[in-house]
């Protein structure tokens, strides 16, 4: 016979790194249909779904025999600096409205669900959202063995420049989130 006494724990990523628990007492999951436990976990992920909707916060889910699993992405925030010249920004921007298929790739099969990039005068800011799995330097180590995403990377360094806080090599510098409301 086994039994949950909880479905999972919920780890609200926030400042403070908040822990919501669901409890379920006693699921006797020998006297489960499949139907039902169908549905149970239908209304376990319903109900995460409604948590992510109110607090717009990063949501883990911890089975009792599992790692944590993302079912709400990370988001990363960026900034990189165009070169101030409206030609190059203008040109900046027509790359990016028909990226390369292979750069698209790169990107998603790095754990990158989302990316998103703003411009205001020379400033980008990029957003990213991400699977549990993705990390900045397996990115860049994919990065530096794919000849079409260095390709890619040298032609937009033509358009790019470093902030002015960036050590030597860097291009596009996390920021820290500083409020959320």
């Amino acid at each position: 016979m086994q039994k949950w006494n909880f479905i999972g724990k919920l780890v609200v990523s926030t400042a403070d790194k908040l822990s919501v628990w669901l409890v379920k007492e006693n699921l006797d999951k020998r006297n489960q249909e499949p139907k039902q436990e169908k549905q149970a976990k239908i209304l376990f992920l319903w109900s995460v779904t409604q948590l992510y909707k109110s607090t717009k916060n990063p949501i883990y889910y911890q089975h009792p025999t599992s790692d944590f699993q993302k079912l709400i992405p990370m988001r990363y925030a960026l900034a990189l600096d165009l070169i101030d010249d409206p030609t190059l920004i203008a040109e900046y921007e027509a790359y990016h409205r028909e990226v390369w298929p292979e750069i698209l790739q790169s990107i998603h099969e790095s754990g990158i669900t989302q990316m998103q990039i703003y411009r205001i005068g020379n400033r980008l800011f990029m957003i990213m959202e991400t699977t549990e799995s993705f990390s900045f330097e397996q990115k860049s180590l994919m990065d530096s063995t794919n000849p079409k995403v260095q390709e890619w990377e040298s032609l937009m360094w033509k358009y790019q420049q470093a902030l002015p806080m960036a050590k030597p090599g860097e291009k596009w510098l996390l920021m820290d989130k500083i409020f959320e409301c």
